[in-house]
C-alpha cells in the first residue's frame, strides 16, 4: 500500500510540514465549540468534540512518526533536516495542548465563572488567531522553497512574523486582565476550582507561545538559507 506521506514528500519535501500544522491547529480551532458547549452546561456535546481533539492530536503525532521516518537524510534543502524536525515539534504542541485543555475541562466539568465568560471567551480566540497567523506562514514554505527564499515571499512571511510579535503582546495583555479579574473574584469561588480555572488560563496562553515559537523558528530557518 502506498505511504501517504511519502506521496508528499514526492511533491514537496516541505508539504508534510504543511499538512501536521494544518491537522495541529485543527485541533485549536475545535476548542472554541468545545469552550461553547461547556458554558452551555451541554456535557455531551463537549465530550463529542473532546473525542475530535484527541483524534486530531493522535492523527498529529501519527503524522509527525511518518515525517521523521520519511524525511530522506539526501534530500537536499536549504536548512538542515534537524531545523525541520524541530519545527515539526514546535508544531505538535499545539495538538497537544488542545487535549490538555479539553481533558482538564472535561475532567473537572469545569464551569467558567458568569463575569470571567466574555473576558475568557475573547482570550481564547486572541490565542486561536496567533494560531491561525502562524499556519498561514508555515503554508509559505513551500513557496519559500520555490523562489528560493527571495523576494515578496520573504517579505510576506517577514510580515506575517511581524504581526505574530504584535498579537503575542495583546494576548499577554489579556492574560494579565484575566488572572486579575480572576484574582478579584477568588473569594467566592471553591479554592480548588480556582487554582484549575488558573491552569486553564494558562494552558489557553500555552497556544500564543506555541504559534510566536513556530513563526520564530521559522524565521531561523529562513536565516540559515
Amino acid at each position: 500500500m502506498a505511504n501517504p506521506i511519502g506521496a508528499l514528500f514526492g511533491r514537496s519535501p516541505i508539504k508534510p510540514i504543511e499538512e501536521h500544522m494544518k491537522i495541529a491547529q485543527g485541533s485549536v480551532g475545535k476548542l472554541g465549540e468545545f469552550f461553547q458547549a461547556c458554558l452551555a452546561n451541554d456535557w455531551d456535546k463537549a465530550n463529542e468534540i473532546r473525542d475530535l481533539i484527541v483524534v486530531a492530536e493522535a492523527e498529529s503525532d501519527a503524522i509527525k512518526r511518518d515525517i521523521r521516518c520519511h524525511l530522506p537524510r539526501s534530500i537536499f534543502l536549504p536548512f538542515a533536516r534537524s531545523d525541520l524536525l524541530e519545527l515539526l515539534r514546535i508544531q505538535d504542541r499545539m495538538a497537544n495542548t488542545s487535549k490538555d485543555i479539553a481533558d482538564l475541562v472535561i475532567m473537572r466539568k469545569l464551569q467558567i465563572p458568569e463575569p470571567l465568560v466574555q473576558p475568557f471567551m475573547d482570550y481564547f480566540h486572541a490565542n486561536l488567531e496567533t494560531s491561525i497567523q502562524a499556519k498561514k506562514a508555515i503554508n509559505e514554505l513551500d513557496e519559500l522553497l520555490i523562489t528560493g527564499f527571495r523576494g515578496k515571499e520573504v517579505e510576506l512571511v517577514d510580515s506575517l512574523v511581524s504581526q505574530l510579535d504584535d498579537m503575542e503582546e495583546q494576548c499577554a495583555e489579556r492574560e494579565f486582565a484575566l488572572n486579575k479579574l480572576l484574582f478579584e473574584h477568588e473569594k467566592s469561588l471553591p479554592a480548588v476550582e480556582v487554582m484549575f480555572l488558573y491552569k486553564i488560563i494558562s494552558k489557553v496562553g500555552n497556544i500564543m507561545t506555541t504559534s510566536h515559537r513556530v513563526g520564530g523558528h521559522l524565521l531561523l530557518l529562513m536565516a540559515h538559507y
